[in-house]
């Protein structure tokens, strides 16, 4: 009899991996959008950390619409 064997690799997501994932689900969307999906509720402050992150970071997987209020973001 042959026992066989699974392997199972690990993959860790960051916060950020993870905040974006949800944005590519949602599509583009505002800040008070993005943190009401991410379970922030209204609070828009939630995801605003995140966000300088993710540009400073990996500024090619988010693209940011109008450099003025009322600003929309789109993940990559």
């Amino acid at each position: 009899m042959e026992v066989m064997k699974i392997t199972v690799q690990e993959y860790y997501r960051t916060w950020e991996e993870i905040c974006l994932e949800k944005l590519r689900e949602i599509g583009r969307c505002s800040a008070a959008e993005w943190a009401a999906a991410m379970g922030y509720g209204e609070n828009r402050n939630g995801v605003t950390t995140v966000i300088k992150r993710i540009r400073k970071n990996m500024p090619d997987k988010l693209k940011v619409y109008y450099e003025k209020r009322p600003r929309l973001y789109e993940a990559l």
